[in-house]
């Protein structure tokens, strides 16, 4: 059952960050693309906007492809843990903790989750090397 659940857990993240990753880097899902999210990271100071929005959206895209699969699962869990810290401390971090109000909690339960996951393991169900 431990594998089941690390996989429901794995799936789920890696879901969210796919999510993500097709929004900023082609537009899926309501997105804007690389142009929209280029101009809004220019917008909060994070120059060139559009270097950071393809990065950002390269970064959660493997990442998530990386956790859904479980494979390399720490380079999964550090390519979400940086990208969560600067969601942080560029968006999130001024605004409290509290999601309702725009804070941070769930860019850091995001954070926890990866990273724990990581160190417990991928599970059976998994692509292992």
């Amino acid at each position: 059952m431990m594998d089941l659940g690390l996989f429901i857990i794995r799936l789920m993240v890696g879901v969210v960050f796919v999510f993500y990753g097709t929004q900023k880097l082609f537009g899926w899902f309501g997105g804007y693309g690389i142009k929209g999210t280029g101009g809004w990271f220019e917008s909060i100071g994070v120059k060139p906007g559009n270097v950071a929005a393809t990065l950002s959206g390269l970064g959660e895209l493997l990442s998530g492809i990386l956790f859904i699969l479980g494979l390399f699962l720490p380079l999964g869990a550090a390519l979400i843990t940086i990208i969560m810290l600067g969601a942080i401390a560029k968006v999130h971090g001024p605004k409290g903790f509290a999601n309702g109000a725009g804070g941070y909690e769930y860019n850091l339960m995001l954070i926890v989750v990866s990273i724990g996951v990581a160190l417990i393991g991928s599970g059976a169900y998994a692509l292992h090397f």
